[in-house]
């Protein structure tokens, strides 16, 4: 899979996470596609690792979408914990 597809995969992962795990968290689309293209590797490599399951690294395959989506998840709850769920009001 290319740059493009790692960032398109990004980006809907990302926003598929936000919406599995609403709240208030900074980021907009830059954010979100950041999260979505760290959370595929994450989830690829967790799932390689700990499940010696290896995704496939094709952009119709399920199993890479599931990894990206987990992954996103995932670092949306660390992010949580260590900086909280809501920004600053005004």
């Amino acid at each position: 899979m290319g740059i493009i597809g790692w960032i398109i995969l990004g980006l809907l992962a990302g926003a598929i996470a936000k919406i599995l795990l609403p709240g208030r968290d900074p980021g907009g689309l830059v954010g979100t596609t950041l999260t979505g293209i760290v959370g595929a590797f994450l989830g690829g490599w967790l799932s390689a690792k700990f499940l010696h399951r290896p995704i496939p690294h094709q952009f119709f395959d399920v199993k890479t979408w599931i990894a990206a989506i987990v992954g996103s998840l995932f670092l949306l709850i660390l992010y949580r914990i260590f900086f909280g769920n809501s920004r600053s009001r005004r």
